[in-house]
């Protein structure tokens, strides 16, 4: 969430980026020298009309119109009531309130810490730079935006970007926990420490805590959802390599196949 503020992090932020973009979108940069790889498609090109596979696109969205329906009106429902809220003091600093967007009947859904300034103007999660990156990295997947959940455990932005505290993130969490037992997702990314350290309950680094599935529970009892930790993208255009690219595509990968869903081919490790 926090972003470069003197004129040199932001050129090598820039940078960065510019680098984790060609990467996925097919090219890969060592040393300053460019490469073209094998392009990666966006994402899988549509059946033809009056195909069996479009049929059946056409019959499962037929279906699904029911619950998309009863779930959006849960959440906007649920968002009324986050408009409210003055649990804490951020509610008396935030410009708008960012309490998530996407598909409410989304397999997947990815999680942030907190809402940063290009969020707080717009009620919108990840908009900014590494809002951007995010979306290149769904793309990658083969997805788009609007086929996912994506919010933050907070919903109001904390003053300067600073990291969500303690007692911030007790007041807002249950609001993230409604949110999931809304959509009932088959997959959760924790996007950075504070997400992944949240909702797994540990105190491990996103380091020992990505690269494997973890398991989610929205209730005592209830079915668990899986749950992939990886590095937030504003981590990444901060302390971007090869080797950090390559360890969020890497989970990238693992959730697609988790999900029995196609891992675009011709990506480059």
């Amino acid at each position: 969430m926090n972003q470069p503020g003197n004129p040199g992090e932001v050129i090598r932020t820039v940078q960065n980026q510019l680098e984790c973009d060609l990467y996925l979108g097919g090219y890969w940069l060592p040393i300053g020298k460019l490469k073209p790889a094998v392009k990666m498609p966006v994402r899988p090109p549509a059946a033809p009309a009056g195909s069996p596979a479009r049929a059946v696109s056409q019959e499962r969205i037929m279906s699904d119109a029911e619950p998309r329906k009863e779930k959006q009106k849960r959440l906007d429902d649920l968002v009324r009531r986050m408009g409210s809220c003055c649990r804490c003091s951020l509610a008396q600093t935030r410009l708008h309130l960012v309490p998530g967007e996407g598909n409410p009947c989304a397999r997947i859904v990815f999680v942030g810490e907190a809402p940063g300034a290009s969020e707080d103007e717009q009620g919108r999660p990840f908009v900014g730079r590494a809002g951007q990156l995010l979306t290149n990295i769904i793309e990658a997947m083969g997805l788009r935006r609007q086929e996912v959940y994506i919010c933050n455990i907070l919903k109001c932005r904390p003053p300067e970007n600073r990291d969500p505290q303690a007692n911030e993130i007790a007041a807002c969490i249950e609001y993230l926990y409604e949110q999931l037992r809304i959509i009932e997702p088959e997959m959760i990314v924790a996007l950075g420490a504070h997400a992944a350290k949240t909702l797994l309950n540990s105190t491990a680094a996103i380091g020992e805590l990505r690269g494997r599935v973890h398991a989610y529970y929205p209730e005592p009892l209830s079915k668990p959802i899986k749950l992939v930790a990886t590095y937030h993208p504003a981590y990444l255009l901060r302390n971007y390599s090869p080797d950090n690219r390559r360890r969020v595509w890497h989970d990238m990968q693992m959730v697609l196949k988790e999900l029995g869903l196609p891992v675009p081919r011709g990506k480059q490790e």
